[in-house]
C-alpha cells in the first residue's frame, strides 16, 4: 500500500466516484428490501437503472479514465494481466486494469439485466392480464381470456426467474470484484478503495511499472 505522503495524480472524476458508491449502496439496499419491502425494492431498482444508464453514457462522453476506450482490452490482454497479477508481477495501470475494465463491463451488463427484468416483472404485475381483459369483453370467447391470463402468468414467472438468477449472478460478480480489488491493491501497493473515494492514485512506480511502463498498451 502507498504511504499518505507520496505524490498522487487525479484519476477518477466525481461522477465516476459518486456513481460507483451510489450503485454499491443501491445494490445493498435492493437485496435487503427484496422480501420485506417490495415497493421500496422497486424504487431502488429504478434508481439503479438510471445510474447504470448514466454510467454507460459517461463511458462514451466522460473524461479519459471514465471512457470505455481507455479500459476495454482484448481478451488476451485481460488473461495476460490476470496471469501477471496472481504471480505478483503485473503491470500497474493508472485507470482500470484490463481485468478491472472487463469486470466493469460485465457488472454493468449484469446490472442492466437485473433491473430490466425487475422492471418487466413490475410492469406485468401492474398490468397483469391485458389480453385477458380484451378477450373477456367478448361473451363468445371466454376460453381465450383464460388462455391469455395463463400466458401472462407464465411470462411473469419467467421474468421473475431470470431476475432472481441475474441477481444471484450479480452477487458472485461482486464477490469476484471485491477479491480482485484486494489482490490488485496488494500487488500494486496502493489502496484502490481509497482511490475511488478521493479520486487520486499514487504517482509512484512499482518494479513492474519500471519494466512495463505506465502508458496504456494497444487494446
Amino acid at each position: 500500500m502507498s504511504s499518505s505522503n507520496q505524490p498522487t495524480v487525479k484519476v477518477w472524476d466525481p461522477f465516476v466516484r459518486i456513481g460507483h458508491w451510489l450503485i454499491v449502496l443501491g445494490v445493498i439496499l435492493a437485496f435487503l428490501t427484496a422480501e420485506e419491502l417490495p415497493e421500496l425494492h422497486e424504487m431502488i431498482g429504478y434508481g439503479i437503472a438510471v445510474l447504470v444508464v448514466a454510467r454507460i453514457m459517461w463511458g462514451v462522453v466522460g473524461p479519459r479514465y471514465a471512457r470505455f476506450t481507455d479500459f476495454v482490452y482484448r481478451p488476451s490482454r485481460v488473461l495476460s494481466y490476470l496471469r501477471g497479477l496472481f504471480s505478483f508481477h503485473a503491470r500497474r495501470y493508472l485507470g482500470h486494469s484490463p481485468a478491472g475494465g472487463a469486470m466493469v463491463v460485465v457488472l454493468l451488463l449484469s446490472l442492466l439485466t437485473v433491473v430490466t427484468t425487475g422492471i418487466a416483472t413490475d410492469v406485468q404485475k401492474e398490468n397483469p392480464i391485458p389480453k385477458a381483459v380484451t378477450s373477456l369483453s367478448s361473451t363468445n370467447d371466454t376460453s381465450n381470456g383464460i388462455a391469455g391470463t395463463e400466458n401472462n402468468a407464465e411470462q411473469e414467472s419467467l421474468m421473475q426467474e431470470i431476475h432472481e438468477a441475474a441477481a444471484n449472478l450479480l452477487l458472485l460478480l461482486v464477490a469476484l470484484h471485491v477479491g480482485g480489488v484486494v489482490v490488485a491493491s496488494i500487488v500494486h501497493r496502493e489502496n484502490l478503495v481509497r482511490s475511488m473515494i478521493t479520486g487520486r492514485k499514487p504517482a509512484h512506480k512499482t518494479p513492474s511499472d519500471v519494466e512495463f511502463g505506465l502508458s496504456n498498451d494497444p487494446k
